[in-house]
């Protein structure tokens, strides 16, 4: 999982950064809400774990910002024995859980193996748009001039594309998201590329105007075609 980590307290920031790390999670670390925000805003998270009390903007107002962008990464609200008003309100913005601080590192690696069990489920919406691009999640349909229907995997890596639309996605977080969960030892990132070759095909088979951009084994990004530029 990627994860993102924002907690003002220089110590506490490297005490958490290094030791999810340790427990091969993708970390990011920032110091403030304003920070948060913009790494939300171009990086795709599964999960963001992220103090109340921060400068330039609070958690509760990054977490805000962050639901108002339509972004549905979990998140974490860090907060002080005392602040249950502000607990309440992390929540009401958007937080799915907290953790009162001093809190437990094995709690928090507990709650974060939770989270990765449901996170690609939890918050998906059953229809998808971008550009002018309908993905219906639950039924595996693809509409945009005409209409075609995903193989389980495509619909499954379209949903994480479209989710993240405009974000780089690397080969590895799309390979963790749609085979994760897969027992069979023969399938590798390899099978990435393969999928992506299969959208590209349908998404111009519907005359979508969106289009994956990326190279093999590297870092691929759903874009609206005449917005690459810009």
């Amino acid at each position: 999982m990627k994860i993102l980590i924002a907690e003002d307290e220089v110590q506490m920031n490297r005490v958490l950064t290094t030791a999810l790390t340790h427990e091969g999670y993708d970390v990011d670390s920032v110091h403030d809400g304003q920070a948060a925000v913009d790494m939300a805003k171009d990086n795709a998270y599964d999960v963001m774990v992220m103090d109340i009390m921060m400068p330039i903007k609070t958690g509760v107002e990054a977490v805000q910002e962050i639901r108002n962008m339509g972004n549905q990464s979990h998140i974490i609200m860090l907060t002080a024995m005392s602040e249950i008003d502000d607990r309440v309100n992390g929540l009401d913005a958007g937080a799915d859980d907290y953790l009162t601080k001093p809190f437990s590192l094995k709690e928090l690696l507990a709650r974060l193996r939770s989270m990765a069990r449901r996170v690609d489920t939890s918050f998906t919406s059953n229809v998808l748009r971008v550009g002018t691009v309908t993905l219906n999640v639950g039924e595996q349909e693809l509409s945009g001039n005409n209409t075609i229907r995903l193989a389980g995997k495509e619909s499954k890596m379209l949903e994480f594309f479209m989710l993240n639309a405009g974000k780089k996605l690397s080969t590895e977080q799309l390979f963790q998201h749609v085979w994760a969960k897969d027992d069979d030892q023969d399938i590798d990132s390899g099978y990435v590329f393969i999928y992506v070759s299969y959208l590209r095909q349908k998404l111009k088979a519907i005359g979508a105007n969106l289009d994956i951009m990326g190279e093999e084994n590297g870092d691929y990004e759903l874009v609206e075609v005449g917005k690459k530029d810009v």
